[in-house]
Parts: structure tokens; sequence; C-alpha cells
């Protein structure tokens, strides 16, 4: 595992904790859910021999802390940090490769549509994009009553409905049978990201979910976007919104292994076909 250079990047309102591996073309990772940096642990440090691969902690998330109180957290603000990275990263300018998962993959088509000057290829896996769907108002209540589980039963309740409603319909014991064994992570990583839970699930999950891309700035640039989703996520909650926003660009989903989490499940695959759709250098 090639171990990367840390640092701090003061933005609006937080300080970023960024990583930085290899040399090359700037390749920037956007973690989603309550991730972090460490997400990208294995693809960062398999993609290092091609480019400069940058991965950081969004903002209120494990070591990127607020100035202030936690609050609702913007798309926008998000991706304004994302070009503040890139610009800390590659001050001259020069566009760069971006990849984002879940929530992560919102922030990278956000990033797109604001700033297409600074990025030459954005890559969103299973961006949960719901206002794109025609039962949008449905899934809106969805992940309402998933924060007003965690309000009530806490996280565990609130993982419960989510999965409920994401995932596939199959019996929990052939579903645990199936199941991959992610590889381990180390105490100090599982304990960040569950300290992440509360923050994702009260300030991240609804105004994410939320948010309406800007398909008109999105369709100058539509060439420049690669909706992607898991190869199990077929017909699936959170596969839904890569295939519409694939049909309003007139372009295709690329699918990589596993399903939702297939970045965690088989990161050695899902890297693999990462490096694919990148070009090389």
């Amino acid at each position: 595992m090639t171990e990367p250079k840390t640092g701090a990047l003061k933005v609006p309102g937080a300080t970023l904790h960024y990583e930085v591996r290899g040399t090359g073309p700037v390749l920037l990772l956007i973690p989603g859910g309550a991730g972090d940096a460490a997400a990208y642990d294995h693809a960062a440090s398999a993609l290092a021999d091609r480019y400069t691969v940058v991965s950081y902690d969004p903002r209120g998330l494990s070591r990127s802390p607020l100035d202030g109180p936690p609050g609702d957290q913007r798309v926008g603000v998000h991706s304004e940090d994302a070009f503040l990275l890139l610009d800390a990263v590659a001050p001259d300018g020069e566009p760069a490769y971006v990849f984002g998962c879940s929530s992560g993959a919102i922030v990278a088509v956000d990033l797109l549509a604001r700033h297409p000057e600074r990025v030459r290829l954005a890559i969103a896996h299973e961006p949960p994009l719901v206002e794109l769907l025609p039962d949008a108002e449905k899934q809106r209540a969805f992940f309402a009553e998933v924060r007003a589980a965690y309000r009530r039963e806490g996280i565990g309740a609130a993982v419960a409905v989510m999965s409920a409603g994401t995932g596939p319909a199959e019996d929990a014991a052939e579903k645990q049978v199936r199941a991959p064994e992610p590889p381990p992570r180390p105490a100090e990583v599982i304990d960040r990201m569950m300290a992440n839970f509360p923050v994702f699930l009260e300030h991240i999950l609804c105004p994410f979910t939320g948010h309406t891309p800007d398909l008109e700035a999105l369709a100058a640039v539509s060439e420049r976007l690669v909706p992607a989703g898991g190869r199990e996520s077929h017909g699936l909650l959170l596969y839904r919104p890569a295939v519409a926003l694939a049909e309003r660009l007139g372009t295709e989903v690329v699918d990589f292994p596993g399903g939702h989490t297939g970045l965690s499940e088989h990161p050695a695959e899902f890297t693999e076909v990462l490096r694919g759709i990148l070009p090389r250098r």
C-alpha cells in the first residue's frame, strides 16, 4: 500500500484533510456516505503508477472539521470544496479526472456542471439523484423516513430502513451467504467512519438526495460524464438515477463489480474497471 502525502486545506467554513499519491495527471476521488479518504486506499495506491491520485475527507467528516456546529450540507458547497482542492494540488489549472461514489458521485456531477474547465472526465458511481426519477416524491419521503428512524432509534434502525428500501428483495439469510467478505480495515478507520454516521444521516442524506442536477450545463459536456452503477444493482433504487441521468444526456451506464458498495466489497476488481475507463497517460 502506497503511503500518501497528507495536507490540510482551509476552505470557507472548514479545513479539509487530503492525501496525495503518485505522479501524472490529477485523479480526484470523492468518497460517499460516511466514508472518508480511506475508502479509496486500495484504488489510490493501485492507480498511483499513472496518476497523481488525490483523496480527501469531506467537510464535517473524519479529519475535516467544520469551523462551527454541524448543519445541513449543500452539494454546491461540497463541489466548491473539490474545486478549491483541485486548485491547491494543480495550481496551473490543469483539468483533472474525477471519480465519486454515492453522495460523492453527486458532488462529482455538480463539479463538472459548475467548473467544466477543471474536469477532463467525471465518473459518477450510483449518484442517488432521485429528483430525476418519475417517483421522486416517494423517494424523498423514503429518505426522510431513514432520517426519522435515526432520530427515533439511532444508527442501526436507520441503516435497517435504508437497506430494506434500497437492497434486493431477498431472504436475509441468503443475502448473508452470498455477500462477499470485505477486506479488513484498521480499527481507527472503522471508528472514524462510524463516528461519521450521525452527520451523514442527519445532515447529508436528505439534502444530497434532494439535489437537482443542472442538466442544461451537463448537456453541454455530456461526453465528459460517465454515469456508472453496480452489476448487482440493476433495477434497484440507487442504480435508477444513473440510468435516468444517462437517458437525459444520451449516454450509457457503465457497470462496475458488486452493488452500491462494490468499491469496498471488490476493491481490486472495482479499481481495474476504473483503470479501464480512464485514458492512459
